[in-house]
């Protein structure tokens, strides 16, 4: 069964073609990377599908339903969360907080709970909290749940914003470049996480330019360029494609 489905996506911006009829489906509990040089539209697609961009045309389905002009939140509350290639934290924060915030539908949000139902509000805090610190015992972090998000090194801000994501209880994940940048030891941590995550029962897409990490993780890859799928296939498939080669290495 499909979590995702894509079909003929464009995206234009003044006379740049940033997506061009660009289609592709993620199975249930399988890892899609998405590679291919700077520019070549991989995050505006990552934008297109979580409701950051609104398509010129094109489908995006999730579980069967279109998420198309749905805003981010709402697609995130249908099952779909992301990470950025910029790390987003509120690094003031403890990343134990950093965590609970990504929650979904917390009973606090209404105000009628606040003032007639406290008791389910912090019964719902304490069941979060249990459920946050399994998350950072999960990737690594649960010895850092009370200190501030920006105390953490860079490949540990990686995890947690994994963690994040995770907090949502979305089926469909996609991770942009969730490696980049980060140091060996902490690499390995990651790497070991994501590959994982289909025996949660989550299916992933994940932009990475670690054409090795892309190699270790994914079932399937897609390289793309100047906004168009150049080919589609197992990872080895790929990365001796000679049209990759030549796009990548100039050979």
């Amino acid at each position: 069964m499909n979590v995702l489905e894509v079909s003929a996506l464009n995206k234009s911006f003044g006379g740049l073609k940033a997506v061009s009829d660009f289609s592709c489906t993620v199975e249930e509990k399988e890892i899609v990377g998405v590679i291919g040089p700077n520019g070549s539209g991989k995050t505006t697609f990552f934008n297109l599908v979580t409701g950051f961009l609104l398509p010129d045309s094109g489908s995006v389905l999730l579980k069967g339903n279109s998420v198309i002009g749905l805003p981010a939140w709402r697609i995130t509350n249908s099952g779909m969360s992301r990470t950025f290639q910029l790390i987003r934290l509120i690094r003031r924060r403890s990343v134990l907080e950093n965590v609970m915030l990504a929650f979904r539908a917390q009973p606090g949000e209404n105000l009628f709970n606040v003032f007639f139902r406290s008791g389910t509000c912090r019964k719902r805090e304490c069941q979060q909290r249990e459920k946050a610190l399994g998350l950072l015992d999960y990737v690594g972090l649960s010895k850092k749940a009370d200190e501030p998000a920006d105390a953490l090194s860079y490949g540990q801000q990686k995890l947690l914003s994994l963690a994040a994501c995770l907090a949502s209880d979305a089926d469909m994940l996609l991770l942009d470049e969730p490696v980049a940048g980060v140091a060996p030891e902490m690499l390995e941590k990651i790497v070991s996480v994501i590959r994982d995550l289909p025996g949660e029962g989550k299916s992933v897409v994940l932009i990475e330019h670690n054409i090795d990490m892309v190699m270790q993780v994914c079932h399937r890859v897609i390289f793309m360029d100047a906004g168009v799928k150049i080919c589609e296939g197992l990872p080895e498939q790929v990365r001796n494609d000679p049209r990759v080669l030549e796009a990548c290495l100039g050979r």
